[in-house]
């Protein structure tokens, strides 16, 4: 079982930067899947970045849509997305989750515990 809660959304103007924050309490193992999801109203959930281990040796992957823009980093219990250079479309609610199927993709499909969830708004 994990639990996970996400913190540090916002209300931002358009260009702005937010940090979004993790906890993740209950997985302990390396080489467990993070990932980073968002879903605005109308629109189905859609992956923004992922990454499996932690350190400086994970490789996260990251939407077409947030390359660049977007920075997911791994320490310990936490996992982070610094977010720069939003725009209006940024505007979801955001949710961290986790598998540990040995699988890590951007799809939420087969992630198994996702945390409540954090809203961002960026205004233009």
């Amino acid at each position: 079982q994990a639990d996970l809660m996400e913190s540090g959304g916002g209300s931002v103007e358009d260009g702005g930067s937010l940090k979004l924050s993790c906890r993740v309490v209950g997985l302990t193992a390396g080489n467990d899947c993070l990932g980073w999801f968002r879903q605005s109203p109308g629109k189905e959930r859609e992956g923004v970045a992922r990454v499996i281990g932690s350190g400086r040796y994970t490789n996260p992957e990251y939407a077409d849509s947030v390359k660049g823009r977007f920075t997911l980093a791994r320490k310990r219990s936490m996992v982070y997305l610094q977010m720069d250079s939003l725009k209006p479309e940024d505007t979801a609610t955001y949710y961290c989750a986790a598998r540990r199927d040995g699988y890590c993709r951007l799809s939420p499909d087969g992630y198994t515990f996702w945390g409540q969830g954090t809203q961002v708004t960026v205004s233009s």
